[in-house]
This record gives C-alpha cells, structure tokens and sequence, in this order.
C-alpha cells in the first residue's frame, strides 16, 4: 500500500476535480469536449511514456517542447513537398530520434550534465527554428495531410487505439523485459549495474533516443489535427511532460517510477488547463500551477526518502 500512496493520492486528486466539474461545469463532459481534451493530451501521454525511462535512469530532457516544434515543422515540410503521411510521418520520428540521440551521446558518454545539455539543445533548436522559418507557419497544405485523410471520428479512435496499445505495452515491458530492468538498474545504482554487466552508458543514451522518437511521433499527431503548423508549438510542454511523470510518483533522483502514476499524472495536468478555463480563472495559473506541482512533488520525494533512511538508522542502531 505505501508504494502505491502518491499513485492513489493523484488518483483521488482526478476523482475530485471531476466531480466539481460534474456539479459546476456540465459542458465539460460533452463528447466533443472530451475528444478535444483527449487528442490535445495525447502527445503528452506519449511524450511521458518516454520521460519517465530518462527520469528513471536518472536523467531528465528539458529540450523537448523545442524538439516537438522541429518535428512538427519537418513533417509539414515533408508532406508539402508531397510526401505521403507514412514518409512525413517517420521524417519527423527520425528527426526526434537523432535529436535524442545528440542528448544522450553527449550525457552518456560526453559525461556532461543532462540538465545542461538538453538547455542547450532546447534552446539552439528553438532559436534555429524560428531563424529557419523566420516565424512562419507551415501553410498550403495537402488535405491528405490533415487527420492523414481520415474523418474526425475514425482518427479519433485510431490515436485512443495506438495510445492504449502504446501505454500497456510499454509498462508491461519495463516490469518484463531485460531491456526495462536495465532502465531500472541504471538508475538505481549505476554503480552497481555496471557491475552486473550492463552498458549503463548504452542505456542512457538509448531512452534519450527513444524520446525522442516518441517526441517526433507525438509531434506529427497533433499537427495533422490543424491544416497548418506553427514554428512555435511545444512551448512550455517540457515542464507539462516533466510535470506529469513527477506528480505520478517518478523519483527524480532515478530507478522508481510507474507508468500507471503516469498516466494519472498525464490525466491530472490535461483536466487542470481546461477546467481552470471552465470555472473562469486565468489561464496563466495553469503553468504556476505545474511548477506548483513538480515542486510538490520533488518535496514529497525528499522527504519520503529522508523518512526512509531515519527508519533504516533507527532499526541499525
């Protein structure tokens, strides 16, 4: 039961806030509403499935959101240029894919803080990209582009298919595959794994890599809701991602997390923006109230580690 507290915490945080929901704002549960709401989060819910391997190794990737806006430029670049959605759709994976792999190159084996190489790329990236386009929006579309030709309905239920499918599988495979035990070993004790024999570095740099995938994947599905792309989008969605892994339980400091307190997490910073709209508060709260959160959250962290080590010592001595 304690290792599943904050999981349950959040989970009632998201029961509560719908039920004022419910008996304040009755449009909020509107089937279109609620696809809105569902299609707009589903980037971050692909996004955190990635951060949490990179938290849970012991690192974090703040480039993201500028990442997201390259992938999403690149792919209505490619789908300009005439190509059809499953080219558009993996230059932008590939585009996320190399950008994770500069980070984690440069964290696993350049030795550099991840911290600071991933301020550095966010901000190289977005300043690049705004030089590149000169802020322009990618325009003049084709209408096989948007929704990749599907109706609203069907690409609706293609994206909650691949999302599910994407979120169970990738919990089922790091509680059972070699490959997500790695990921936890790392960051528990490098030390120690490396000892066991496996390539820490190898595997830093491999979540890096497969956030990036997921970034350029999550990119490309919501700039084919709109018929054209901002050069700016993603701004911000590096704390939003960060934010949700952290409140759903993800210890900062590696090797403990869960992709179920994730998803509440996804589920509890997606309600938030809207429902603040709803009730007619600021919608600039909204990012107050995520750096709230990931402070609350580290805070917990600390001291629920500190608690644990005061119990360890008392029971030594």
């Amino acid at each position: 039961m304690k290792r599943h507290t904050q999981e349950i915490a959040i989970a009632a945080a998201n029961v509560v806030l719908l039920l004022v929901l419910a008996f304040t704002v009755h449009r909020f549960f509107t089937a279109e509403n609620l696809a809105d709401l569902f299609l707009a989060n589903t980037p971050v819910m692909l996004m955190a499935l990635g951060m949490t391997a990179v938290i849970l190794t012991a690192q974090i990737d703040i480039s993201v959101g500028s990442i997201f806006a390259l992938c999403s430029v690149v792919a209505g670049i490619a789908a300009k240029a005439g190509a059809p959605a499953p080219v558009f759709l993996l230059a932008a994976i590939v585009t996320g894919a190399a950008c994770g792999a500069l980070n984690g190159a440069l964290t696993a084996w350049g030795r550099i803080p991840s911290i600071v190489v991933t301020l550095a790329v966010m901000v190289a990236l977005r300043d690049g990209l705004r030089w590149g386009t000169q802020g322009a929006w990618v325009g003049g579309l084709p209408t096989s582009f948007v929704r990749f030709g599907m109706d609203s309905q069907t690409y609706t239920t293609v994206v909650l298919i691949l999302t599910v499918v994407m979120t169970v599988g990738f919990a089922w495979a790091l509680r059972n595959l070699r490959a997500g035990r790695m990921i936890f070993a790392t960051g528990s004790n490098a030390a120690a794994a490396q000892q066991m024999g496996i390539n820490t570095p190898r595997v830093v740099f491999s979540v890096f890599v497969l956030l990036g995938a997921l970034t350029g994947l999550a990119a490309t599905l919501n700039a084919v809701r709109f018929q054209q792309v901002p050069s700016n989008s993603g701004m911000g969605m590096e704390l939003k991602v960060i934010a949700a892994v952290a409140v759903g339980g993800a210890a900062i400091t590696g090797g403990s997390a869960t992709i179920t307190g994730t998803v509440l997490g996804v589920i509890l910073l997606g309600i938030i923006g809207p429902a603040l709209t709803f009730l007619g508060v600021s919608a600039y709260w909204e990012k107050a109230l995520q750096g709230a959160i990931i402070l609350v959250a580290v805070s917990f962290h600390a001291l629920s580690k500190h608690r644990r080590k005061r119990t360890a010592e008392v029971a030594i001595g």
